[in-house]
């Protein structure tokens, strides 16, 4: 009797997993995104910044800074999307969280904040 029920909780469990579909998310945020500012050091030279924000298709990402090509923080955020406002909630305390809009017009694709500056560019 162990037998017949451990085979059919198995064959449940299989048909189970199954049927299951996870939903696609095409939303044309998903991707990399870039932010990079050069400022002048007076007697160091130049310092390049960069920004990262990987966008994947689950509403989570990462967000990374660069100094000079050196990796100095990382943190993980959260996405969401409301009539094609995004909102960022960062997983530090350090960070503040941001809401973006797309500017689907223009070549390449930006992300501005609600005053209009440029946020990030699409890589």
């Amino acid at each position: 009797m162990k037998k017949l029920f451990s085979l059919l909780s198995i064959i449940g469990i299989i048909a189970l997993s199954n049927c299951s579909q996870i939903p696609e998310n095409n939303d044309p945020i998903l991707g990399i995104w870039a932010k990079t500012e050069i400022a002048t050091i007076e007697g160091k030279g130049t310092e390049t910044v960069r920004e990262e924000w990987i966008f994947n298709d689950v509403y989570l990402g990462r967000y990374q800074s660069y100094s000079n090509s050196k990796l100095v923080f990382y943190t993980d955020f959260k996405w969401s999307v409301d009539n094609g406002t995004y909102t960022i909630i960062y997983g530090d305390p350090q960070v503040t969280d941001v809401t973006v809009s797309m500017e689907k017009a223009k070549t390449p694709e930006i992300l501005t904040l609600g005053n209009g500056s440029v946020f990030a560019t699409r890589e």
